[in-house]
């Protein structure tokens, strides 16, 4: 019995040594000691896309919206495109050529002034009007649609009377290209920060100019 105890004893000792010993951590995964929570963040989110926690193509509608204007409006009674308009559509095409993977869906929509049918029509042919722009920029077509208008239906503002903010397309993520449905599969971060690691390499230029002048940093 004196022998248990006396073991117990030592395996107490023992214990309490190695919360201070500094080579403690040697069977540790490398990094736990530094870790506070905020490391694996590609992995969480690849392991809640794969699980069905968390839907990527919310994911990637939410980084659109977030960074560049998702809508575009139009004179009443009319799908022509305006110079905002196109400035707009310009920096879409920009965002959609990073992300080949992705497709999206233009919906169209007017605001309440006239017949439901007619608002319709107009609202899908104004959602061509942009999916016409936009492959005009180089984005395959079959990457967009303009499959969708609700018309008069979804109004920004309720009200009766000709309203701009109403006439107007918003461009949505819908999801990836049917030819390549698992692409996330372990490639989230990848994608997702495509662009991220890209605007980590300096232009020719600069680079050129550094190499010259010996800076550094």
């Amino acid at each position: 019995m004196k022998y248990l105890m006396t073991t117990a004893v030592a395996a107490i000792a023992l214990a309490g040594c190695a919360n201070t010993d500094p080579n403690s951590n040697f069977y540790n995964e490398a990094g736990a000691q530094l870790d506070s929570g905020d490391f694996g963040n590609a992995t969480m989110n690849n392991l809640l896309v794969q699980t069905g926690q968390q839907d990527y193509t919310i994911n990637l509608a939410r980084r659109f919206a977030s960074d560049v204007n998702s809508t575009v409006n139009f004179a009443f009674n009319s799908t022509q495109l305006d110079a905002d308009a196109r400035a707009i559509l310009l920096r879409q095409a920009d965002w959609i050529r990073q992300f080949p993977e992705v497709h999206f869906r233009v919906y169209g929509h007017t605001d309440l002034v006239g017949g439901n049918a007619y608002n319709r029509s107009l609202g899908l042919r104004r959602a061509q009007t942009v999916v016409a722009f936009l492959t005009s920029q180089g984005i395959d077509r079959s990457r967009l649609e303009a499959v969708a208008s609700f018309g008069e239906t979804r109004p920004v503002v309720e009200t009766p009377n000709p309203e701009r903010r109403n006439r107007r397309t918003v461009t949505e993520v819908s999801g990836f290209v049917e030819s390549d449905p698992m692409l996330l599969n372990g490639k989230y971060a990848q994608i997702i920060f495509r662009d991220y690691v890209a605007s980590a390499i300096p232009p020719q230029g600069v680079q050129e100019t550094a190499i010259a002048t010996g800076a550094g940093g």
